[in-house]
Parts: structure tokens; sequence; C-alpha cells
């Protein structure tokens, strides 16, 4: 069956399906319904101990099925509250084919203020190989460089590490404290902001971007 009789495809309903964003090691890309299950399961393989929750929201500690349901929920909510104006996208990464992570960026108003935010989570059996700086890295790059953000933030709890140390490794720049209570007590939480000077103001590893062109409306670009 040729393209022209192959009838309606998902990337013809909804492009971003073919969006692609590929940095040295890693495809950055919208997960599908199957491929949600799959992130299941590295989830619920162990992405940090239990003694310690570094997310906003709790969402590990929820116990199945309803870590499942909340789970897919959860990105079914980014497809559908899409706006030019708000919009969540929530990336399956890849690494030689096989899931190992997620990264998401966020926007609100868009094309006023030209703001993102991110988060992003590794299963444990990927942390320690400068694949969370890679991924988070590729995100920017696509944030400033391929949909003209001026500034992209961050948060994490001040014993996060791992992510603090990316942000810093990156060139964000502390923005204040927060506070987040994901189990009920209130913690401090490191603020960081990245402005697009300060993006370009040092060599970047390239990435390629698959698939802009047919869903650059959808960013509100």
């Amino acid at each position: 069956m040729d393209a022209a009789t192959a009838g309606t495809q998902l990337a013809d309903a909804w492009p971003l399906y073919a969006l692609r964003i590929k940095s040295k090691r890693l495809v950055l890309r919208l997960p599908t319904d199957d491929d949600l299950l799959g992130l299941i399961d590295l989830a619920k393989a162990g992405i940090h101990a239990p003694d310690v929750m570094p997310f906003a929201v709790a969402w590990t500690d929820v116990p199945s099925p309803a870590f499942e349901r909340s789970f897919v929920q959860h990105h079914w909510e980014g497809r559908a509250s899409w706006t030019a104006a708000a919009w969540t996208l929530h990336l399956m990464v890849e690494l030689d084919g096989e899931p190992i992570g997620a990264q998401s960026t966020r926007a609100i108003d868009f094309p006023g203020q030209r703001t993102v935010d991110t988060g992003s989570w590794l299963g444990r059996a990927w942390q320690g190989r400068g694949l969370g700086a890679e991924m988070r890295s590729a995100v920017l790059a696509f944030a400033f460089d391929a949909l003209g953000a001026v500034l992209a933030e961050t948060e994490a709890f001040y014993d996060n590490a791992p992510s603090n140390g990316v942000s810093r490794s990156l060139g964000y720049r502390p923005a204040g404290e927060g506070s987040l209570s994901p189990r009920g007590e209130a913690l401090p939480t490191q603020r960081w902001q990245m402005t697009a000077d300060a993006w370009r103001s040092r060599p970047r590893p390239p990435i390629a971007v698959e698939g802009l062109e047919a869903c650059r409306e959808l960013f509100g670009v």
C-alpha cells in the first residue's frame, strides 16, 4: 500500500508524533499509548531510593493499579489540554531504541512569554552515565534554537544532587528558593534559570530536529 492509499496516519492527525529531537546518543519523541507501557515498566523498576522523593508530586509512591492509571492519564492530559498558548510536551527518551526515561518541557503563554520549564526522570539502571545532562541539553537546544525561547526554568530539592548538578553544569544560574511538599512536609527547593544569551554563550552539543515544520503552529511559533 503506497502513501496515497494508506489512509490517515497518527502523525497526520497529531503532528507531534513525527517530532524527533536527536542528540549524540539519544532520541526524544512523543510516546504512543503502546510506548507508555514500556515507560511504566521502566518506572516501576525504580527511579530513586524509597526513602527520598525527588519529584514535586509523589507519583512514584502510588500503588498499583492506580500507579498505571495515573501514569497514562498524565500523558493523556498533556495531549488533551494542548493549546498553542499553553502546552506540555512529555517526551520519551530512547537509547539504541530502548526507553530509558522521560523529558518534559512546558510553557504557559509561550507566544508572549517565550519561557519554558523542564522536568525529567531516568531509570536507575541508566543513571550516572551523563544521560540526564544530555537529554536536558537536547530539550533546551530545541526550546532555544528551534522554538525561540528566551528563558528556561527548573527547580529541584536541595538534596537532589544529580538534578542540581545538571543545572549547574549546563550553565543555569540560581534564581531563588522555592518550596514543595510531595509527601506532606514542605521542603525548600533551589530554583534555576537559563537565558537564551547564557545558552548561546558557550558551545553546545549539536542536535537534529525532525518533523518540526508540521507542528510549529502547535507550539505557537
